[in-house]
């Protein structure tokens, strides 16, 4: 389950560097090399993790994505 979260934080933090770049935010390549999508608050290491099946997919937009948080 811990790479299935892994794996999704990976995709979203693409997402989200390529919404940056395209609305002309300068987003270097040496600052990603720095960051671990397995340092994140949504990763949990222990105990159970808990997930509303149909809320979440409800969140989906056309492109089966969930809408980024604004920067």
């Amino acid at each position: 389950m811990t790479n299935s979260v892994i794996t999704w934080t990976t995709e979203y933090y693409s997402l989200a560097v390529r919404q940056l770049r395209a609305t002309g935010r300068d987003v270097p390549d040496e600052l990603l090399a720095h960051i671990s999508p397995a340092h994140s608050e949504n990763v949990n290491f222990f105990g159970v993790i808990t997930v509303d099946v149909e809320a979440e997919l409800a969140k989906l937009d056309t492109s089966g994505w969930r809408p980024l948080r604004p920067a």
